[in-house]
């Protein structure tokens, strides 16, 4: 099957309320960076048992099992731009908790689960009112590049600052990278607020619906419509997610390949530290060379989807991040190690781009919280099994997960090339 180039097209402008949305997020990202580099840390000083590192992991991605269905409904129901502010508020309180428990000395292990629950929620609330927002600030042709810079300032913050400074902190002190991260969820409540009125709410009719001309995955020139009633209910969005072949046929692949992304990272941690013999300290530093191959992929990736067609782009960027599995697990020493995590991390940069924006364009905005939350529910909800799946095989050794973790995202990825080539039939520009 050949897919044509799609013809090269100059991206608008995304604006100043864009731009907003864009610091919100960065900032939020630097407080959740520093906290995800900082906790896992702080972990290891309470255990060395793989299995219980893997399960402060694994929690992060539970809310989203539980709660991504409850906070897709909120963000449909209620002005998105004070849930991503209630979001913050919850993160921020928490960390300051954790920050005092850790001051005095009486931080245990099932604190930090805790918290990494309750940061979860956050999470969910916050990244699903982002994504909802995107398309009412920059309309369908800029939702790649959108997509793209929101992507980019995640890695850049999380990899290039957060985590070199965690790192750095947490061997001052293990608690200044709480206080620190606690401190980060501030700017972003008041800039969330500051969003246009066209952010509260979907603009009915926002994201409509795309055309599918496809094998067996679709029925051909399908088009499901945004519900016409004042009020669609939860029930609706899963029967839209439902009988939307192609979409729902997505959904599983995407949950196949993040549950083995999973699996594989379960020992990430110890693995830079007891198989490469890199020192706590230097953890961040590691994770920002990784955090290079991230950060280009997410830049790339909306030239690459313009020159080469979302579904080649899909496509390729699952085989490479296969590949670059397998060389992780078999890496002699820590550069060749570093260089093929970067590798993988480029790969998932450049699949996440255009899958953001490819929902954004299929899904009606005014169910799109839903939606998303039951796609996020069953993809990431799978995480935590897999995670603790890899745990338990990095008992064993620990560069075992990485070459399981690729063979099962190669074979799941020619299995379903036809299904990800046919993501460039879906044009940014439709009306």
């Amino acid at each position: 099957m050949t897919v044509a180039p799609t013809p090269v097209r100059r991206q608008p402008p995304l604006g100043r309320d864009f731009g907003k949305l864009w610091t919100a997020a960065a900032l939020s990202n630097l407080a959740d960076g520093v906290g995800r580099t900082a906790v896992p840390l702080i972990a290891t000083t309470l255990t060395r048992d793989p299995l219980a590192i893997a399960a402060v992991g694994a929690l992060a991605f539970v809310p989203w099992l539980f709660f991504g269905l409850p906070a897709g409904m909120i963000v449909d129901r209620f002005d998105r731009r004070r849930v991503m502010a209630s979001a913050n508020v919850l993160r921020g309180g928490v960390a300051v908790a954790l920050a005092a428990l850790t001051a005095t000395g009486q931080l245990q292990l099932w604190h930090l689960l805790v918290a990494t629950v309750v940061f979860g929620i956050g999470e969910t609330l916050f990244d699903n009112a982002t994504n909802a927002v995107i398309p009412s600030l920059v309309g369908r042709p800029g939702l790649d590049s959108a997509n793209s810079r929101i992507q980019a300032a995640q890695i850049t913050i999380d990899s290039f600052v957060a985590q070199p400074i965690a790192g750095v902190l947490f061997a001052v002190s293990l608690v200044l990278p709480l206080w620190v991260g606690s401190a980060g969820y501030l700017i972003p409540i008041v800039l969330a607020l500051m969003l246009p009125f066209s952010a509260a709410h979907a603009l009915r009719g926002s994201a409509a619906d795309a055309a599918f001309a496809t094998d067996e995955v679709a029925v051909p020139g399908e088009r499901l419509p945004a519900s016409d009633t004042p009020r669609v209910s939860t029930k609706d969005a899963a029967l839209y997610l439902w009988r939307h072949r192609y979409l729902r046929a997505l959904v599983v692949f995407t949950s196949i390949l993040g549950g083995a992304f999973s699996f594989a990272q379960a020992p990430t941690i110890l693995y830079f530290l007891e198989t490469q013999g890199v020192a706590p300290a230097a953890i961040g530093f590691v994770t920002a060379g990784i955090g290079a191959g991230a950060l280009l992929g997410s830049l790339v990736a909306p030239a690459l989807v313009r020159r080469f067609g979302r579904g080649a782009v899909m496509l390729g960027a699952n085989l490479g991040a296969g590949v670059c599995l397998a060389l992780v697990g078999i890496a002699p020493e820590v550069v060749s190690a570093i260089v093929a995590y970067a590798g993988m991390a480029f790969a998932v940069s450049l699949w996440n781009v255009p899958w953001g924006a490819l929902r954004q364009m299929i899904i009606p905005g005014d169910i799109f919280g839903r939606v998303l939350g039951i796609i996020r529910s069953v993809t990431w909800g799978l995480f935590p099994i897999a995670t603790m799946l890899g745990g338990l095989v990095a008992r064993v050794d620990l560069r075992l997960p990485y070459v399981i973790a690729a063979a099962v995202t190669i074979i799941a990825a020619l299995a379903a090339a036809r299904l990800l080539l046919a993501a460039s039939r879906v044009s940014p520009h439709e009306e």
